[in-house]
């Protein structure tokens, strides 16, 4: 089970961190990436961790402002949102894959478990 939390309302140039908990699985064998869903586009992945060693990765457009993060003694991911824009407004959503090889936890096709999203606004 996955419960993302700490969407919020913030300015431009704003901060959220938001949380990921996981629950039923071990970190160590699936990996976890963020997604987020704008209004009237489809869904994108945005950055995720690998299970067993922790390798993070980003789309172009995230590096520098987005930073993932996980805790495996509170089974949770973080995803550290800084220098928000207004075009990250969105539904951003955690989910899991399974750790297919080395590098899939960067082909965010192979996630297939989703948590529910919590909203993110971003105001100009």
């Amino acid at each position: 089970q996955l419960q993302a939390s700490g969407g919020g309302l913030v300015h431009a140039g704003g901060s959220l961190r938001l949380s990921c908990a996981a629950s039923g699985f071990s970190f160590d064998h699936y990996d976890i990436g963020w997604f987020r869903q704008a209004p009237g586009k489809e869904r994108e992945g945005v950055s995720s961790i690998k299970g067993s060693d922790g390798n993070t990765y980003y789309i172009q457009s995230m590096k520098g402002r987005f930073t993932i993060s996980r805790d495996k003694a509170k089974s949770t991911v973080y995803l550290q949102m800084n220098n928000l824009k207004p075009e990250d407004t969105a539904v951003y959503y955690c989910a899991t894959a399974r750790v297919y090889y080395s590098g899939s936890y960067r082909d965010f096709t192979l996630y297939d478990y989703w948590g529910q999203g919590t909203q993110v606004t971003v105001s100009s």
